[in-house]
Order: C-alpha cells, then structure tokens, then sequence
C-alpha cells in the first residue's frame, strides 16, 4: 500500500510529527509513505484545506497512492474537501476506535484528522494510535464480522453513486481555475512522487502538463 501525508497551511508546522508517526507505522506493516506537505518551510506552496481535498483526488484517482491521510484544525474542512472531489471517500478520526471502525464499516481511501482542536500532551501518541488501528486490518473487513456483507454493499452503493453524481476528475481539473489547480501541485516533493507513482492516462498527462 502507498499512502500520501498532506497537511494544509494553518498546520504545517507539525507535518514532522504526524509524518513520524505515519511513516513509523506503514514502515512495520511494509507499507510506503509519501510526505506531500506542506511541511512548514519558509517560502514553499501554500495548500488550503480546500487544495488538499484537490490533492487527494489527484493522487487516488491515478493510484499513485492507495490512501491519504490529510486534517486540518479540526478535521471536519479537510474532510468535508476530500468528500467534494471525485473518486475520494473520507473519514474524520479523532482517536483510534474513529480509525478503526472507518477503516472496517467504510472501507474508505482518505481520513482526516484534527492537528489543533484537542492536540497537546500525548498527541503523538494518540497519532501513532490511529494510525495503528486504521491499518490493522484490510480495509472494509466488517465490524462488527457478521455485518461485512451489508457494510461492504452499502460502501459499493456509495462508490457507484459518486461515480455518478460527480463529474470526471479530468473535467474537473479542465474546469477548474487553473492557477488553483497549479498551486496545489506545486508541493516540494509532488512532482517526484507522482511522476514516480501516478498510473499513464489523460489525468496524469494533464497534471504533468500543467508543471511545465
């Protein structure tokens, strides 16, 4: 599994933190991590919660990673953001049952977490916690077992609606202001990460495109 970290502009200075506690737990489980910032340097690209739901559906939608973890002060813009793109279904986890239960009832692709609401002592620790449950299991494996096959219908339901309700992410990305969409691409480490790891395809030609 690869899994992208992207934090927005007003917590961009514990992105070190939670990329520790990130990178320490997808290291045990064999996984890889992905650092898309922001990343607190002076002078780099500024991502609003808003960009970061527009990252997250880039990098999903052409796998160049399997999950994303994004949050902002209180996890509920970043996610309701990653919730308005297409092909990103995503989770607020506060502590480790929220990370468990989402990762196993909805099996979705992004969860966002809260940096500034409820962070101090052991925050960490509380970090490393969620991320420990999220993937301690296969994704969408049922909780509590006997409910996997509704939970995994009702999750499949969700995705064809989305399918259907939202547009093409290449519309989407041709739609868009395009300043916009180059600002959140501008990251220090995006074009490396996804020229590495985005699949061929118009929305990857696209963004390339758009970096010239």
């Amino acid at each position: 599994m690869k899994i992208a970290l992207i934090n927005e502009n007003s917590q961009a200075s514990k992105n070190a933190v939670i990329y520790k506690a990130l990178a320490d737990v997808a290291d045990e489980k064999g996984y890889e991590s992905f650092n898309y910032g922001m990343t607190g340097v002076a002078g780099e690209s500024q991502l609003t919660y808003v960009q970061n739901g527009l990252l997250a559906s880039i990098l999903l939608g052409t796998k160049a990673v399997d999950f994303v973890v994004t949050g902002c002060g209180t996890g509920v813009g970043a996610m309701l953001a990653c919730n308005s793109f297409p092909g990103v279904v995503c989770g607020l986890a506060i502590e480790p049952t929220d990370a468990y239960l989402f990762s196993q009832i909805n099996g979705g692709n992004a969860l966002s977490i809260p940096y500034a609401k409820g962070f101090g002592w052991g925050a960490e620790l509380n970090l490393t916690l969620i991320f420990e449950r999220l993937f301690a299991e296969p994704m969408g494996g049922g909780y509590p077992k006997d409910r996997v096959v509704p939970e995994q219908r009702n999750a499949r339901i969700l995705t064809e609606m989305k399918a259907v309700v939202y547009k093409p992410l290449i519309q989407v990305l041709q739609e868009i202001d395009q300043d916009f969409l180059k600002e959140t691409i501008a990251t220090e480490n995006f074009t490396e990460y996804f020229t590495a790891n985005a699949e061929p395809g118009e929305v990857r030609d696209y963004i390339l495109a758009s970096l010239a």
